[in-house]
């Protein structure tokens, strides 16, 4: 039976970006808007964030030709394709079967809740505040925003499009925390209580790895088994500083 999956999937979350550095500030100071000027798209990464797009780099580099990423999938957002260049210089674009920039791996919508702190939205928007608390964030969309949910049916079409023009392949899936835990939300094949007690636990580290490996044993018709979770030995050997803050930030977590 012809083999449905890429054999190694690789996803990784951008390196820290300044968006992350500017939301610390402002919920350290209590502030209720995050002070930066650049559309979410454009936020650029830090200059710790480059160091690790760069220690992620090196690792791919390190590994033998045959187990290196040969597709690279990322977010069209700046600080996601600037973790993907920094790869993409290492390994070489040439000897790349394909590389893409596609907006369905970018950043969850946010809508009015957009630049705002938690204690933000409390004061801004209280009603959303209390509606997100009693339906959850998996199925809680703000005005003008997605849910995880919505984020999950795009990413339904992510993977039509794997199995499609990527069987067999090595592909490397650069994007935001929300996307990494969507797609293990698919590749497991879990349930909301799962996948947010995932969420609960820890946040995706910036430049960690989660990857999957194709095993033609497991399952009726051979399947992904996760190999790696939030790996971020790269960044640990390297003698970068690990960081996992989220992009922007929430109501406490369910």
């Amino acid at each position: 039976m012809e083999q449905k999956w890429p054999q190694h999937i690789w996803l990784v979350r951008h390196g820290q970006s300044a968006g992350n550095v500017a939301r610390d500030v402002a919920t350290e100071a209590n502030e209720l808007l995050i002070d930066i000027a650049e559309r979410d798209v454009d936020v650029p990464l830090s200059a710790l964030g480059l160091r690790q797009a760069d220690a992620l780099a090196q690792w791919f580099a390190a590994m033998p030709p045959g187990r290196q990423p040969n597709v690279v999938l990322y977010s069209p957002y700046l600080r996601a394709r600037a973790t993907a260049q920094a790869v993409l210089q290492c390994l070489g674009p040439d000897d790349m079967l394909a590389v893409q920039a596609d907006e369905r791996l970018r950043e969850k919508e946010f809508g009015i809740t957009d630049r705002l702190t938690a204690r933000g939205i409390a004061h801004k928007y209280p009603e959303l505040a209390e509606q997100r608390n009693h339906v959850g964030k998996f199925y809680f969309r703000p005005p003008g925003g997605e849910s995880w949910c919505d984020v999950i049916l795009r990413l339904r079409s992510v993977l039509d499009t794997i199995t499609r023009e990527y069987r067999r392949e090595r592909v490397l899936i650069i994007g935001h925390q929300v996307i990494v835990n969507c797609f293990r939300y698919l590749f497991e094949r879990l349930d909301e209580g799962a996948i947010l007690a995932i969420d609960r636990a820890a946040d995706v580290p910036n430049c960690g790895v989660t990857s999957y490996q194709f095993n033609p044993q497991a399952g009726k018709r051979g399947k992904l088994v996760l190999e790696l979770e939030n790996f971020v030995t790269p960044l640990r050997d390297s003698g970068t500083p690990i960081t996992d803050k989220p992009d922007i930030p929430a109501a406490p977590k369910p």
